[in-house]
């Protein structure tokens, strides 16, 4: 397959999996989202990896668009890492949410490809802020591929994105949740505040 026989064929299969999402499901996780704004709730905001980066950008736009107090771990880089090398991986995120002290005004948003797996060992730090979350009542909401893993089962509401290709799971999953998070961050139950582009006339 040549370069452009590969970029015509990652651009139909994005355009196939967009086509199977189902748009209630993302209303479900908006309306999750504003229930826990409006009760003054902050949202937290969890991925590893690329989801991190996610997570980051998200942050930005629920506080900036949308009036959410929100946080992710990942952007202070030195409670991190000194959590990972003192307490482990698998309680850097739970941890730090106990600091952060989420009660059951609260929401977690997780970005996952795998959404954590306890049995297969895998996101075991996404896995302990799930269990955390439930136990302080915590509202769970997730922007996942494959079939959800334990953020599927733990979620309010969760979307799912279609694992149609199995050779590009990953990538499709992480580039189409930056556009359901867009996709969020202007829906009309969550958006407060114009973007700037739109904003600014000719």
């Amino acid at each position: 397959m040549n370069n452009d026989s590969f970029s015509r064929t990652f651009l139909k299969e994005s355009i196939e999996v967009i086509q199977a999402l189902d748009p209630a499901v993302i209303d479900a996780v908006a309306n999750e989202l504003q229930k826990v704004r409006d009760r003054g709730g902050r949202l937290f905001i969890l991925g590893v990896g690329g989801s991190a980066g996610h997570a980051s950008h998200a942050v930005n736009d629920f506080r900036k668009i949308c009036d959410f107090e929100a946080y992710c771990p990942t952007d202070n880089a030195s409670e991190l890492t000194a959590r990972i090398n003192d307490e482990g991986w698998e309680t850097c995120f739970s941890e730090w949410l106990k600091g952060s002290r989420l009660n059951a005004k609260d929401g977690l948003l997780i970005l996952s490809v795998g959404g954590g797996n306890r049995e297969k060992n895998i996101s075991m730090n996404l896995v302990r802020s799930l269990e955390l979350a439930q136990s302080v009542g915590a509202s769970i909401t997730g922007i996942v591929g494959k079939d959800g893993g334990f953020t599927k089962q733990a979620s309010n509401a969760c979307v799912v994105i279609p694992p149609l290709f199995s050779e590009r799971i990953t990538p499709h999953t992480e580039g189409l949740a930056a556009v359901v998070w867009h996709l969020l961050v202007s829906h009309p139950s969550l958006k407060v505040k114009q973007t700037k582009w739109e904003s600014t006339k000719p």
